[in-house]
């Protein structure tokens, strides 16, 4: 009954949070702002949350939402590694560049709380969230760390003998390299381009990359 009655509080401050988010940006929520939306003081709030970040990680997961549950229908029927690897990645770039200050500050926002164990609790609290994925795809979906997400794709492709062993890190980071400075142009308004556009530019670069490494 206490596990259950936390889930609901730490429910109702994240929805909170997920509103002011949706609203106002990343920038507008504040503890004060999402306590008494939630309708209780800010000193309750410390009692499921270790910090402010804290809260807004797990608000955050909240709009990884739609990537999660759209992406099954995505891949279906794609049994090729490679082609799904990209699949993969032109759904998690269009999805990302729609959101790009949400997705940057779950993926590579410096954040002093554990976050793996954060994504754990957070699907225990959402598992809606999660929707209906293939079995390989999972372990991608838990982890938080982009770089082991990306990773656990791409050694599917290593296994098919698209990418060589040897080459597996480096591969992975030169494409995350490309992700990343998109996301980053695209929230410095560096760039103009429409979320398609900048989609396939993207896996113009990714495809390149890897069938250099063939």
């Amino acid at each position: 009954m206490r596990e259950i009655q936390k889930q609901r509080m730490m429910r109702y401050f994240i929805e909170a949070a997920s509103q002011i988010v949706e609203e106002e940006g990343l920038g507008g929520v504040t503890v004060r702002k999402v306590a008494d939306l939630a309708g209780y003081n800010s000193a309750t709030l410390y009692n499921y949350f270790q910090n402010l970040d804290h809260l807004i990680f797990f608000a955050s997961m909240r709009f990884l939402r739609e990537y999660a549950q759209s992406l099954p229908r995505y891949v279906t029927g794609i049994t090729n590694a490679l082609e799904r690897y990209f699949r993969v990645w032109e759904t998690f770039c269009f999805y990302s560049y729609d959101k790009p200050e949400i997705y940057h500050a779950i993926f590579f926002a410096k954040l002093d709380i554990p976050l793996e164990e954060s994504i754990k609790i957070y699907y225990e609290l959402y598992p809606q969230d999660l929707g209906e994925q293939p079995e390989d795809l999972l372990p991608m979906l838990l982890k938080q760390d982009i770089y082991a997400r990306a990773r656990t794709i791409l050694e599917a492709c290593v296994k098919e003998g698209y990418i060589k062993e040897k080459d597996l890190v480096e591969v992975n980071e030169v494409v995350l390299l490309i992700y990343q400075g998109m996301l980053l142009r695209i929230i410095n308004k560096q760039v103009d381009y429409s979320v398609d556009e900048a989609v396939q530019k993207t896996m113009k670069y990714i495809k390149k990359i890897i069938y250099a490494y063939r």
